[in-house]
C-alpha cells in the first residue's frame, strides 16, 4: 500500500497514553507498507458478494483496508488470540469502523454461522494437516453463491522461498508475535482438493511482491445462482 494509506490505518493503533506501547502501530504501518497481501486480497474480494468472515484476523487490518476502500460489507473477524482481539476492537472503535465485529474463537474447532465470503490469511501452516482439510471444508461451506474464499498461504515446494518462509515463521513464534508455532505447510494439491470437492472454482497465483517468501493467493469462487 502507499505510505500515506498505511499511515492513516496505523494511526488507529497509536496507544492512548503518550508513552504507551507502539508495537501495533509500527507493525501495522510496516506490514501494510511492505506486504503485497492486502492489495492482492482487496482486489480478489471486490467482485465478491455478501458479508465477510475473516478467519485468523489478528489485529483486524483487513477490516481497515476494506473500509478505506469504501467496502462497507459487514465484517466479522475471529482469532484464537484473545489479546489481539481486544486490541483489534480498540483500534476498530477508534477508527469508527461500521458493521465490524471481532470474536475470540479457535477456528480449528468451530466456525461461526456465516453465508457470504471468507478470508483465510496466513493461517493454514499453524494447523496440522488433518485440521487444515477440516478448516478448508468448513470455510468453503460458508461461501454463498457469488461469494469467494480468499486464502493467502505459503505452499510447500522445497524452493528457496519455501525455506525462507519456514525460518521466518519459526522466528515469529520464538519472539512471541505468533502464539502458535508452524505445524504443517500445505502443498498446492492439499489446498485445491477440498475446495474443488466443495464446488468452488479456483485460481492460484504467486503473491511474492518484493518479499523473499513463498506466498500464494488462492481465490475460490462459488458460481452465482441463476
Amino acid at each position: 500500500m502507499a505510505k500515506e494509506q498505511a499511515r492513516r490505518i496505523a494511526a488507529a493503533f497509536v496507544p492512548a497514553q503518550r508513552f504507551g506501547n507502539r508495537r501495533d502501530y509500527y507493525y501495522s504501518r510496516g506490514k501494510l507498507g511492505s506486504d503485497p497481501l492486502y492489495p492482492g486480497v482487496l482486489a480478489a474480494l471486490l467482485p465478491a458478494r455478501g458479508a465477510l468472515l475473516d478467519i485468523g484476523c489478528g489485529l483486524g487490518l483487513l477490516a481497515h483496508v476494506l473500509r478505506q476502500a469504501d467496502q462497507q460489507r459487514p465484517y466479522l473477524g475471529v482469532d484464537i488470540d484473545a489479546d489481539k482481539i481486544a486490541r483489534a476492537r480498540r483500534a476498530a472503535a477508534r477508527a469508527a469502523l461500521a458493521e465490524t465485529r471481532f470474536d475470540t474463537l479457535d477456528a480449528s474447532a468451530t466456525l461461526p454461522a456465516h453465508h457470504g465470503s471468507v478470508a483465510l490469511l496466513d493461517v493454514l501452516q499453524y494447523l496440522p494437516a488433518e485440521a487444515q482439510a477440516g478448516l478448508l471444508q468448513a470455510a468453503a461451506a460458508r461461501v454463498a453463491p457469488g461469494g469467494r474464499l480468499v486464502i493467502r498461504t505459503t505452499l510447500a515446494d522445497n524452493s528457496g522461498r519455501d525455506r525462507t518462509t519456514r525460518i521466518t515463521d519459526m522466528l515469529a513464534h520464538l519472539v512471541g508475535w505468533m502464539g502458535t508455532r508452524p505445524r504443517h505447510y500445505p502443498d498446492a494439491s492439499s489446498v485445491r482438493a477440498p475446495l474443488e470437492a466443495a464446488g468452488l472454482q479456483l485460481q492460484m497465483t504467486p503473491l511474492y511482491g518484493n518479499t523473499p517468501f513463498n506466498n500464494w493467493l488462492v481465490c475460490a469462487e462459488r458460481a452465482a445462482a441463476g
